[in-house]
């Protein structure tokens, strides 16, 4: 059943995390979307949860209160448009991705250098997307720790994670320590992928932290599939250097 809230008090992403965090944490509770800007709680549950309960759970910062939803336009073809509209959102990762590809493959293709292309892609990667962390540097650790295990333990860890990040960038591009970087490639993604997984198999509908929280991106397979890129190639370049 799905329930539609109106909760005041939010003023940010900060705010709209930790309310989702919060929401997120009851029993029976299946799916969080906040919109910041209507102010609006849309909530998809099991059981019927009362708004004494879930006001108990949110800082007292914020009020909760039920909002009718209308159904009446609902119709057979609702879950493909929920699809069509998680693929919009996800548009601008996989523009990225595409923009990245195409750097480092032109900086390699003369000729064609595939360790390269490996190492200046992971470079690109962490550069481009430690940029999208650093626009709201507040808001960051508290989409980040809904799901990277470390960050949820050690909450100085998500302040920390976009200058991790810029330093692992620099390093791949400048060739400086390659091993190094490469090893803690695998140590911090491998973390955030567990902390992916688990989400993706309890079927928790939050947002994405990968590009920050300037561009709201749903936790889909598609942030599964960006780490596992991020680790494979990982691997291969520690045994070409190790060979």
């Amino acid at each position: 059943m799905k329930h539609t809230y109106v909760v005041t008090g939010m003023t940010c992403n900060s705010c709209k995390s930790k309310v989702e965090e919060a929401l997120q944490s009851l029993d029976h509770v299946e799916n969080v979307m906040v919109n910041l800007e209507t102010s609006k709680v849309t909530i998809t549950m099991d059981k019927h949860i009362s708004t004494e309960k879930l006001q108990q759970v949110l800082p007292e910062k914020y009020s909760i209160s039920k909002k009718e939803e209308r159904n009446v336009f609902e119709s057979p073809n609702s879950v493909s448009e929920i699809g069509k509209s998680e693929l919009r959102q996800l548009f601008p990762l996989f523009l990225i991705f595409g923009y990245i590809i195409l750097a480092s493959f032109l900086l390699n293709n003369n000729p064609i250098d595939w360790s390269g292309f490996m190492l200046d892609f992971m470079g690109l990667f962490y550069i481009v997307f430690s940029f999208f962390k650093l626009l709201d540097l507040k808001g960051f650790p508290e989409s980040f720790r809904m799901y990277d295990p470390l960050a949820k333990a050690i909450p100085v860890y998500g302040w920390i994670y976009p200058f991790i990040e810029v330093a692992l960038g620099l390093m791949f591009l400048m060739r400086f320590q390659v091993p190094l970087a490469l090893v803690i490639t695998l140590v911090i993604l491998g973390i955030t992928t567990i902390g992916v997984t688990k989400t993706l198999l309890d079927k928790k509908s939050i947002q994405c932290a990968c590009l920050g929280t300037a561009l709201k991106l749903p936790m889909t397979k598609a942030t599964f599939i960006e780490n596992s890129i991020m680790i494979v190639m990982a691997v291969i370049m520690l045994i070409k250097n190790t060979y």
